[in-house]
């Protein structure tokens, strides 16, 4: 059976440095704010090419607690709009639910499955004061012209850039472009813990220093609370298990765009409509598929001896959580939830489980 993703064969890939590092922080006696996370916050912090990094509890938290320091900053209040692509994963809405700001839903580009400029043109009012690019499966999204129309608009851009750790677009890594942008280091991620984690990296030192308050109950100085904050701290542990796994990312990264290179030159199959582009920015935190008969060819590969997800399969504005948007007229982003799927893809994969794959999908059929 090919897994989707083999997690415990990419940490064994590292687990005599995981295990030194674990004895490290255990021996240190010191769990919580210490040592090892700010060498990673630094360490991270100079690979995306940002001033400044905060360890966060999780992903969510570091996009949440960044639209509330904007809050807290006076950039942001009650009933602002947030563009945010509409076929997006439910914590990039969250995030802006949390907050009191409004969601405002945009379909995506058609071929990229991120913000468009013309998209983000036809959502403007004169209530929008933050864009939320998503930098969907690990593709960039198109951030010169997005901070352009931030620029001309004086708008807040925060980048989510969950999927995305180490893509480059023009020599600038996500969450470089924007004034934020916001990690998860959730196990399955280019980029994971061995537990949750998130980040927030930005060139704005006031915003840094507001979250890291933020994360700590409000406090900038022991038992002193100016501010009502959260408890949302990314743990010596894990900062010190992503030190080692940081080392290794852009080598992984290349071994994912091998894997997709494979697939996007190799599966030709009618019935699968929509192949992602080959890409060498592309981090392929994901390698999804469109096809019609999602289900089938889902069902098809599994008895093949491959497992796939489906990323994702109801969009946010469906959600019971969200029924007040389940009116939104968003064919495109509807569209593509019904059709996704995603096929394995890590940098452990061998070539004889790529050929397995690549094989499975080609010998696919549709006889009725």
């Amino acid at each position: 059976m090919i897994p989707f993703l083999d997690l415990k064969t990419i940490n064994t890939v590292e687990r005599d440095e995981l295990i030194i590092a674990f004895t490290k922080v255990l021996d240190s006696g010191w769990y919580i704010q210490g040592k090892f996370l700010k060498d990673f916050e630094s360490e991270f912090a100079e690979y995306c090419g940002s001033k400044n990094c905060i360890g966060v509890a999780n992903g969510l938290d570091a996009l949440t607690l960044t639209l509330r320091a904007w809050r807290e900053m006076g950039r942001l209040s009650d009933g602002d709009e947030v563009i945010v692509p509409a076929n997006t994963y439910i914590a990039s809405i969250l995030a802006i639910t949390e907050n009191r700001l409004i969601p405002v839903l945009v379909e995506p580009d058609g071929s990229t499955y991120n913000l468009s400029e013309s998209g983000i043109l036809s959502a403007l009012t004169s209530k929008t004061k933050v864009i939320l690019p998503v930098h969907l499966y690990g593709k960039i999204s198109p951030m010169h012209e997005i901070m352009a129309i931030a620029n001309e608009y004086n708008l807040l851009v925060l980048e989510d850039c969950a999927q995305a750790h180490g893509a480059i677009l023009d020599g600038v890594r996500a969450g470089a472009w924007g004034h934020a942008g916001g990690f998860s280091f959730y196990p399955g991620k280019n980029l994971g813990a061995l537990g949750d984690g998130g980040a927030v990296v930005t060139d704005d030192l006031e915003l840094s220093n507001m979250i890291r308050q933020l994360g700590n109950y409000g406090s900038a100085k022991k038992y002193v609370n100016d501010i009502k904050g959260v408890n949302s701290r990314l743990d010596e542990l894990q900062a010190a298990f992503l030190s080692i796994k940081l080392k290794r990312l852009d080598l992984d990264n290349n071994a994912r765009r091998e894997v997709a290179l494979q697939y996007c030159n190799m599966i030709k199959n009618r019935h699968i409509k929509i192949l992602p582009s080959e890409d060498i920015n592309h981090v392929y935190h994901l390698f999804v598929i469109r096809t019609p008969f999602r289900d089938r060819l889902a069902e098809y590969l599994l008895k093949q001896g491959i497992n796939t997800l489906i990323h994702y399969p109801v969009p946010p504005h469906k959600q019971k959580a969200y029924s007040e948007f389940r009116n939104l007229n968003l064919p495109l982003t509807e569209l593509i939830h019904q059709e996704v799927l995603s096929l394995p893809i890590s940098p452990v994969m061998n070539s004889s489980e790529v050929n397995l794959v690549i094989k499975a999908c080609n010998s696919f059929e549709i006889f009725d």
